[in-house]
């Protein structure tokens, strides 16, 4: 018969040797993190459709690096770049079909139109990072102090990138300068120029100057700086041609075919008019200046500056006006050098006919 105290012990003796059961905790120590938890599924997806195939993902999976509690291996590596291609492509792609039916779009100008096309392709490639992650099942709690550095080291080098980015849509925004504007910049040099606005990018403003030369200009630069813009309220633009006549000139001849010159010009608007100007009277003659409007500034000024001064040199010489030239009186004082000089020349011209 047994005994209560013998039923005891063996009930201490059975839950000594007894093995304890492991507890979630535990084994989820043992496992290490896997920072790319997509890859794994995509390993099994893949495996589950064909032996051949899952023993070359396997392969792929076991030559792995582990890095403290976290595993990367060649296979994680494929997926990583293998959903990023895919990806980049569709977000591409969609951003050029979203600018082409933008571009039909007959509701919006062409500043509207490009604002809508970054903000769009913005959210594109935004909506692009978070399905990548989705779809990786990448956990960022396992890279939080490589993402910390590594994107402070981003947040450094691409300031001026997203200041650029930020400026281009705020000059889209209040249409202060935008794509077909004239505008007139100065270079590293200091020399003074105008040129085009052909497009506005993320990064710069690309501008065409006359001579076919393409400055890319940070859109920060435009927002800073003090930009002349020559088509923001109005297209008109005046050209001033500067012109000395002699003195001896009738003056109102000499307007009269001043205005003629410029009036024959093609470009030059009939409103606003011609108009001229006595300025100054200078060293050589008086001095005028002929203000010229057009409404193409992009086609060139120094052209019609070009034009109205050479119809006028052909006016002028029919009318018997001469150009004025540089002209210097050359006064000499009496003293015993100049004497000396003089003889010296004297005698060196009288030996002359002599011989």
């Amino acid at each position: 018969m047994t005994t209560p105290a013998a039923l005891a012990t063996a009930s201490r003796a059975a839950a000594a040797n007894a093995t304890p059961a492991p507890t979630a905790t535990a084994t989820a120590a043992v496992i290490p993190a896997q920072p790319i938890s997509g890859a794994d599924g995509i390993k099994d997806a893949v495996a589950s459709h064909s032996d051949a195939v899952g023993n070359v993902v396997n392969t792929l999976d076991k030559l792995a690096v582990q890095v403290g509690a976290t595993r990367f291996s060649v296979w994680d590596l494929f997926v990583v770049l293998a959903v990023l291609a895919l990806l980049i492509s569709a977000a591409w792609a969609a951003s050029r079909l979203s600018s082409r039916i933008l571009a039909r779009a007959s509701g919006l100008d062409l500043t509207q139109r490009l604002l809508t096309e970054k903000m769009v392709s913005l959210f594109i490639w935004g909506l692009a990072i978070l399905v990548g992650i989705d779809v990786l099942g990448i956990d960022l709690t396992a890279l939080t102090v490589f993402s910390g550095a590594f994107g402070l080291a981003i947040g450094f080098g691409l300031q001026k990138t997203f200041g650029n980015l930020i400026a281009g849509i705020i000059l889209l925004m209040d249409k202060s300068i935008k794509p077909g504007d004239v505008i007139a910049i100065t270079d590293q040099g200091g020399q003074y120029t105008f040129g085009q606005i052909r497009r506005i990018g993320i990064r710069a403003v690309s501008l065409t100057t006359r001579d076919q030369k393409e400055y890319l200009i940070p859109n920060e630069n435009l927002m800073i700086n003090q930009v002349e813009n020559w088509s923001y309220s109005s297209r008109n633009v005046r050209i001033q041609v500067p012109v000395v006549i002699p003195y001896a000139t009738d003056i109102e001849r000499a307007e009269e075919l001043m205005l003629e010159a410029a009036r024959s010009v093609k470009r030059v608007l009939v409103a606003p008019p011609p108009t001229v100007w006595l300025d100054s009277f200078g060293e050589n003659g008086v001095a005028f200046v002929i203000h010229v409007w057009i409404t193409d500034p992009e086609e060139g000024v120094g052209n019609v500056r070009s034009d109205v001064l050479k119809t006028l040199w052909r006016l002028m010489r029919e009318n018997g006006i001469r150009v004025p030239y540089p002209q210097r009186d050359l006064n000499l004082r009496d003293t015993e050098a100049v004497r000396e000089l003089i003889e010296a020349v004297r005698g060196k011209t009288g030996g002359d006919d002599q011989a």
